[in-house]
């Protein structure tokens, strides 16, 4: 099995990179929001931190392609970064701290290696396919993740994200019967709700529209922790225009109450 070792510390050099400069223009009062065609913010921020980790790469992987949520896909083979440079730009934008860079790395159409980077919470996520996850500031300061052992829906916690977003997929009323079936239900959203699964803190988290630059980074981290993350459909990776992660014990049955037909009507990528 090949290893990501160097890949992973390149990561962190590329998150450290970055940091400064979405930081800074965390709250700042000039900072310039438009909308994109589909009516979702970008900031000044989003666009700069993309640059950056792009020229990183350009520089220290030429070989390899890089895609990402606002610029279009660079380079062709079998290895693809993938960027979202500000998960959570709504937050960012209105100055709640959940908000991280993500950074994914596809081999062959299978994501590898995933960075979650939140310097406003002052924590980092990270795993690579057969070196666990792990969470922290830095490689030196680094603690190992494992997901809940929780095995049934009335003992689970659930973290979900935008609840409008279940009626474009015709959905909502089966989420609120699982909601309603949980211990406790409570909406971190975004990458957040994804990285307490890993840390199992929480057990089930689905969402019903995400894109690959979503997904990609998170994958890994919930898999190597011991969880599952595969679209509503049930299909493994970050294709299927949505997804959720449990600790792997209460999957099915989360599929079986959610799983739809729905992941079909969403775009991919």
């Amino acid at each position: 099995m090949p290893t990501y070792d160097d890949d992973l510390r390149l990561a962190h050099v590329l998150a450290d990179a970055v940091e400064p400069t979405t930081t800074s223009r965390f709250k700042a009062a000039d900072l310039v929001v438009t909308s994109k065609p589909d009516l979702s913010p970008v900031s000044d921020a989003d666009l700069t931190a993309e640059e950056l980790i792009r020229t990183q790469l350009k520089r220290t992987r030429p070989r390899d392609a890089v895609s990402g949520e606002e610029y279009e896909t660079t380079g062709h083979g079998p290895r693809r970064w993938v960027i979202d440079p500000i998960d959570g730009t709504k937050n960012f934008v209105r100055g709640v701290p959940v908000w991280a860079t993500l950074i994914g790395l596809v081999v062959d159409d299978k994501p590898v290696l995933g960075m979650v980077a939140a310097p406003a919470l002052n924590r980092r996520w990270w795993a690579a396919v057969g070196s666990g996850a792990w969470t922290g500031r830095s490689l030196s300061s680094a603690k190992r993740i494992a997901v809940s052992k929780v095995s049934r829906v009335a003992d689970a916690s659930l973290s979900y994200g935008d609840f409008g977003d279940w009626s474009k997929i015709g959905r909502r009323e089966e989420l609120l019967s699982l909601m309603d079936d949980c211990w406790r239900t409570r909406a971190y959203g975004d990458f957040w709700s994804h990285m307490l699964v890993a840390e199992g803190a929480v057990d089930i988290a689905p969402e019903p529209e995400l894109a690959v630059h979503d997904m990609a980074a998170i994958i890994p981290i919930v898999e190597e922790a011991g969880g599952r993350f595969t679209g509503l459909d049930g299909k493994d990776g970050p294709w299927s225009g949505n997804g959720v992660s449990t600790n792997g014990l209460l999957h099915a049955e989360v599929l079986a109450r959610l799983g739809q037909d729905a992941a079909n009507q969403l775009p991919i990528g």
